[in-house]
Formats: C-alpha cells, sequence, structure tokens
C-alpha cells in the first residue's frame, strides 16, 4: 500500500486539493496499525491555496516512551528512512513513502514527534497562521519562488533557505 518515496527537485507546485484527503487515508492507515497515536496534517499541503513542494507532511505524534511503538508501527507498513545527505536522527524521525490516490501518485513524509515536543505547536502554531492570513500566505510563496529563482534546486537547501521565514511567523504574534 505505501510506496517508495522518489526524489525530485525542489519546486512551487500549486495547492493540490487532493492533499488533505491523502492525508486522511494516510492517518487512517498509521492509526489502523497503532491507534494510540494522533495524526496530524502539517505543512503548505495543510493550508488551503498554499503553494509547495506537493509534499504531503504529517505529524505523527506518540505519547512519552513510545517512540518505539510509532517507529515500528510506520516502518511495518512500509515507511522507509529518509536517504538524503542530512537525515533527521533516530531520536526524532522522519519517514518517506508514497501512495497512489485517485490514480496519482503523492509522496509523504512522517515526522514522528513526542506528543508534549515544543516543536509541535510550533508547527501547529506555523500552520494555522498561514491557515487565518492569505497575506502571509503570498508572503512565503513569494520566499519560496525567490529561493528557487536564485538557483536552488536541492530540496534540504531549499527547505533550509525558508527557515528564517518559518522562524520568524512562529515567533511573532
Amino acid at each position: 500500500m505505501v510506496g517508495t518515496y522518489f526524489d525530485a527537485p525542489a519546486a512551487c507546485l500549486e495547492y493540490d486539493p487532493l492533499a488533505p484527503a491523502v492525508a486522511a487515508c494516510v492517518a487512517k492507515i498509521i492509526r489502523a496499525a497503532l491507534p494510540e497515536l494522533l495524526i496530524e496534517h502539517m505543512g503548505s499541503t495543510s493550508i488551503p491555496g498554499c503553494a509547495g513542494k506537493g509534499i504531503v507532511d504529517l505529524m505523527v505524534l506518540y505519547q512519552p516512551g513510545r517512540l518505539e511503538a510509532a517507529r515500528a508501527a510506520v516502518d511495518g507498513l512500509g515507511f522507509q528512512r529518509q536517504k538524503s545527505r542530512d537525515p533527521f536522527p533516530e531520536e526524532r524521525p522522519m519517514r518517506t513513502g508514497s501512495l497512489e490516490y485517485e490514480g496519482r501518485i503523492f509522496r509523504l513524509q512522517l515526522h514522528i514527534i513526542l506528543s508534549d515536543s515544543p516543536e509541535v505547536q510550533d508547527l501547529r502554531r506555523f500552520r494555522e497562521r498561514l491557515r487565518c492570513d492569505p497575506s502571509l500566505v503570498a508572503a512565503y510563496v513569494a520566499r519560496k519562488t525567490e529561493i528557487l529563482s536564485s538557483g536552488i534546486t536541492d530540496s534540504l537547501d531549499y527547505c533550509n533557505a525558508k527557515g528564517d521565514f518559518c522562524r520568524r511567523v512562529i515567533r511573532n504574534p
């Protein structure tokens, strides 16, 4: 069911209205494997109208002491460890995969995070601030376009380049 993740150059693709349905489908699959996990759609594909890389990002939130169970559940479904040059550590892992949905292949990234980690609140705050502010979405898309226009095509370099923007959104009221 979960396919192999494939790399692609960084891009700023138009928002895909199927992304929330893909996220819900993946969440259902993961919860069937380990019902205690909380799954939340995050990133650009969770923000209506926000262009981005087109990767469906999800937070997989586990309770204290349950990291190993969370990793085992997603690994058992066929999600893979990152193969990038700077992968997340196994104490805060990310898994990748793909899913065919309505005849299309969607790339997936699962961020496995302790439920009470401050990172969870930061990711939620970023998502909610953009969902509520179309001008902030426009500024975010403009920043992504500017990064790509500078010649950056590596996905990791692209993510790092937009980091300052993301941190400002999280820190500002």
